[in-house]
Order: structure tokens, then C-alpha cells, then sequence
């Protein structure tokens, strides 16, 4: 007789649930209490200093619904919105999203294969863009029926501009039956391995996420009315979407909106517009740290302090807290196919002590469990697993891969995230390792994959591997284990270069290591854990 089946070992927040309003759509959420703040500024722009306040956000994100309209985007069209970070990234958002539209975001530095590849695989009709990266777009939209618009001057021949949209009439907003599992963003991640796949985020999805860290997890201690929100990460990335611009107009705060990263004009922006809760990555923790121009800024209105995208090593926790000692130091962890997971700033009447390098606790309306990588049983405390998390947060699944979807979430819901970590006694979340093959630069995604596949493609190389190497300033940069061609020449520049003309730069090979072949287990699947142990070993005989 086989015994019975194990019960799964489920940890959740420390704090209550709390009733999340789901049946509604996004923007009705985030302005569900405009009345409180109309008056109040929602954006401003870092480098003009132009302010938006609350009402005349929601009144631009209606009227550019109804331009929507307009000009031919109806329910379940996909926009794509190429923009550095910048208000209308915002107003588009929103306004797409009281359209029953669908946006996907890209990286500008993308370049036009990247972007051709992401608008086939969307189907975008609209891309709204900058002066600056249409003729990356121009032709293949123009090839493929889809219009572009652009929110700067000049403006060329067959491009729409902004003013389109936003003077539009916002009575003539048609009615809109949004379901809750309609998607309303569609960001680009590789999920666990493979090559990057659409995330389908649903309304339902958002909502929870945004309401876990503003309603939630951390009531007026996460963000309020009060605050003012620096938003230097990028707008296209799923960590400054949800966590800063969404989180911040529920809350009522001020979103600071910063173009570009620049060390000494952050430090002026955090001092002039007493910046409360700032939203790094550990790349900017470290410039931060390192600068010696920290001392010359009145940095003292910043309570909060919150990391994400990479873990941030202990020795730099320590750094940051002895540069802004009257800050919060928090990390949070978390993924595009479910929002945060956990952070360690969650605040009952008095906030928990978390310890150096946790990733906090469970946010709250969410499960998490801990999974043994061979058989699949619950694990219970301080046992490292991969972590699996379940809830309305979770994604709809990837868009046209029902067989990903599958993989990464189970019959039971739980999304299998391809991190590995342990729950403590003390319900704090550790990350040691990951599964997924996903390198980290600077926050961003590299999927070796995709640069395999280019790699492959040339004809003077007849296998490849891409697998990560430390870097002190990137976290991790990709480089590449290549097998030549017979009686192939093709040099290390020569492959540099192939690459960086296909990709953005941060997916760009940073070492070429010549090899024989590529270790490879029985199933065919590459061995990068050996390849990765043999980087420091390849580096000393290239040195």
C-alpha cells in the first residue's frame, strides 16, 4: 500500500490577508480614491520640472482612451510603448488601459531585429515612440500595417504624433466591459530558460500586486500620500511599472520621473524635490556608495530605501546603511510573471527586525512554498528548494506558449519561479541560487538562448554556450564558450562584434572562450553549471 500523499508545507505573510478589489479594472483601482488628491502632483518630470497633478492625469489618460478609439485601437489591440521613462509613458499606460487595450513595453536601446521580432510576436498596431528611435521602427511598421507615433517633435513623413491622443474628447470615451482576466500589460521576460516570451498580465493581476504593497503589505509604510517617489529604473521594466509608477498613483504620492541615470543629477533631484522612498538596483546602490559627491547633498528626507531585480551582497547593505543611516534599507524579490513575492518592509504597528540579506517575508495574499528540485516534495524551514508561489498575482501564462506555461505553472497553480531559497524561522526568505539560466545584468535579463541561437547561426561556428561571469559593477555579464567551424579563423572581436550588432548592449558578449566542444548531458541539454565553474579557470590562461 503507498502512503499517502505528502501535504504541501505553505508559508504565508505574517501579517492578515486583506480583501483585494480584483472585479476592478486597473486604472479604476489606482484612481479609486482620486477625490482625496486631485489637487495633489501625481508626475513630475525630473528634467523640465513640469508637474502633472492627480486630476489632470486622469483626465489626459481618458482622453487619450477615446483617441485610442479615434484612430482605429479597439478591446484586446496591442500597443507598444519604445519610450524612455517620461510621463506620457504613463498617460499611455493608463489611457490604453481604460481603452480595454493591451500594452507591451521594449527597451529603446532595443535594436530594430529585437523590435521587429517583439511587434510580430504581439501584433502591435500602434508603437509609441521618441523622434529619436523611429528609424528603428519605420520600415518594418510601414511593411507590416502598423501605425507609430511619436510624443516629440520633428515628426516625420506617416507618423502620428501625441497631441492626437491627448487633446482628444474624453466624453467620447466609448463604454468598455473590461473582465478581469483581460490582459492589460504584455512585458517581455525568458521565465525560467528559453528565449523571451510575451508575460500575459491580466487586470486581476496588477491589481493584487499593487494592492499587496499599497493596501497591504506595508498600510502607509510602503508609499502614501506624502511620499515622493523616485523613479529612475525604467518605466518598460515590470519593477518600476508595478512597484513605483502603479504603487505610487494608488497611494496619491508624487512620482519623480528621472530619463536617465546620472550619479551627480540624481543626488541634485533626490535633494531639490526631498525625495522619500527611493527604488534602486544594486548597480545604483554601489554608485551610490561610491560617489564622492554623496556628502556635498541634503539626502535626509529619504525614509526608505528599497532594492530589487538582483540581490544585493551583504558587505554593500552594510555600505548604504552607514551612507544613509536615518534610511530603511529593504529588498524586495519578486519576478514579472508575479510581481513581488516578498519584502523586507512589512509593517504591522511596529516594523519587523529583517535580517542582513533576506528578502523579507511573504507578501501578504500569497503562498510560497519550497520544493525539492529532484522529487518535487515540500520542504519544510531552512531547507533550500526552488521556490514556487501561487495566487491572483501569478500571471495569465505566456503569450501563444501553452507548453512554457505549463512548465513554469502547475495543476495546481504554483508558479515554479527557477530560484532557490529557504524560508527561516523567523518566516524570512533567503536567496542562495537559481535554476533559471537567466543572466543578470545590472537588473536586466540576458536569456543565453537567444545569443546562442545567433551564435549558432554564423557559419563559422558550429556550437556555442553563453553562461555569466561576475562583474563588480554589472552583478553578472554574459560570455560565450564557442566551438569553431573546420579550419574556421572567426577571432574573439570578430564574434563581439557579429553580436553587438543584433542585440541591445547589455545582452552583448563580454569574453569569447575558445573550446572544443560544449559539455552537453545525455538528453542534449547544455551543462552551464560546468561551463560557469570553468570561467575563472579560462580567464587565467587568457591572462
Amino acid at each position: 500500500m503507498s502512503p499517502p500523499p505528502q501535504e504541501d508545507i505553505i508559508f504565508r505573510s505574517k501579517l492578515p490577508d486583506i480583501s483585494i478589489p480584483t472585479h476592478l479594472p486597473l486604472h479604476s483601482y489606482c484612481f479609486q480614491n482620486l477625490s482625496q488628491f486631485r489637487n495633489r502632483p501625481c508626475l513630475i518630470n525630473g528634467d523640465t520640472g513640469e508637474t502633472l497633478t492627480y486630476a489632470e492625469v486622469d483626465l489626459t489618460a481618458r482622453r487619450i482612451a477615446a483617441g485610442l478609439n479615434n484612430i482605429g485601437i479597439r478591446q484586446g489591440d496591442v500597443i507598444m510603448l519604445l519610450l524612455r521613462n517620461c510621463s506620457q509613458f504613463a498617460l499611455a499606460f493608463l489611457g490604453a488601459s481604460h481603452r480595454g487595450a493591451i500594452i507591451t513595453t521594449a527597451n529603446p536601446f532595443y535594436t530594430p531585429s529585437e523590435l521587429a521580432k517583439q511587434v510580430t510576436a504581439t501584433k502591435s498596431r500602434l508603437i509609441i515612440t521618441q523622434s529619436a528611435y523611429v528609424e528603428k521602427i519605420k520600415s518594418f511598421a510601414e511593411n507590416n500595417d502598423v501605425m507609430v507615433m511619436c510624443i516629440d517633435s520633428p515628426v516625420s513623413e506617416g507618423v502620428l504624433h501625441f497631441s492626437v491622443l491627448s487633446n482628444a474628447d474624453e466624453t467620447e470615451v466609448p463604454a468598455v466591459k473590461i473582465n478581469p482576466d483581460d490582459v492589460v500589460a504584455l512585458p517581455f521576460s525568458s521565465g525560467t530558460s528559453g528565449l523571451p516570451k510575451g508575460v500575459m498580465l491580466t487586470h486581476r493581476n496588477l491589481v493584487t500586486t499593487v494592492a499587496q504593497l499599497v493596501d497591504g503589505e506595508n498600510p502607509h509604510q510602503y508609499t502614501h500620500s506624502e511620499d515622493v517617489l523616485l523613479c529612475v529604473l525604467p518605466m518598460f521594466h515590470i519593477y518600476a511599472l508595478n512597484s513605483i509608477l502603479l504603487c505610487g498613483i494608488r497611494a496619491g504620492a508624487a512620482v519623480l520621473i528621472v530619463q536617465k541615470f546620472e550619479i551627480t543629477t540624481l543626488l541634485q533631484l533626490i535633494q531639490k524635490y526631498k525625495v522619500t522612498v527611493a527604488s534602486f538596483v544594486p548597480p545604483i546602490v554601489l554608485a551610490l556608495v561610491k560617489s564622492g559627491e554623496a556628502h556635498r547633498y541634503d539626502l535626509s528626507s529619504v525614509r526608505a530605501v528599497i532594492t530589487g531585480a538582483a540581490p544585493m551582497g551583504m558587505e554593500l547593505e552594510e555600505a548604504v546603511k552607514a551612507r544613509l543611516p536615518h534610511a530603511i534599507l529593504a529588498q524586495g524579490y519578486g519576478m514579472t510573471e508575479a510581481g513581488p513575492v516578498s519584502i523586507s518592509l512589512a509593517f504591522a504597528k511596529e516594523p519587523f527586525e529583517i535580517k542582513s540579506g533576506a528578502c523579507g517575508t511573504v507578501v501578504r495574499n500569497a503562498e510560497l512554498k519550497i520544493v525539492d528540485t529532484e522529487t518535487g516534495a515540500s520542504l519544510p524551514r531552512n531547507k533550500p528548494g526552488e521556490i514556487c508561489v501561487r495566487g491572483t498575482k501569478v500571471m495569465k501564462g505566456y503569450l501563444n506558449d501553452p507548453e512554457a506555461t505549463e512548465r513554469t505553472i502547475d495543476k495546481e497553480g504554483w508558479l515554479h519561479t527557477g530560484d532557490i531559497g529557504f524560508i527561516d524561522y523567523d518566516d524570512e526568505l533567503f536567496i542562495v541560487d537559481r535554476l533559471k539560466e537567466l543572466i543578470k545584468y545590472k537588473g536586466f535579463q540576458v536569456a543565453p538562448a537567444e545569443l546562442e541561437s545567433l551564435l549558432i547561426a554564423h557559419p563559422n561556428i558550429s556550437d556555442a554556450a553563453v553562461v555569466p561571469m561576475k562583474d563588480e559593477a554589472a552583478g553578472e555579464v554574459p560570455v560565450a564558450f564557442v566551438v569553431r567551424s573546420n579550419d574556421s579563423k572567426i577571432t574573439e572581436d570578430e564574434i563581439k562584434q557579429y553580436i553587438s550588432q543584433q542585440v541591445v548592449f547589455y545582452k552583448r558578449i563580454n569574453k569569447v572562450f575558445f573550446t572544443d566542444s560544449i559539455p552537453k548531458a545525455a538528453s542534449g541539454k547544455i551543462l552551464r553549471k560546468e561551463l560557469t565553474a570553468r570561467v575563472s579557470e579560462f580567464l587565467v590562461v587568457a591572462n
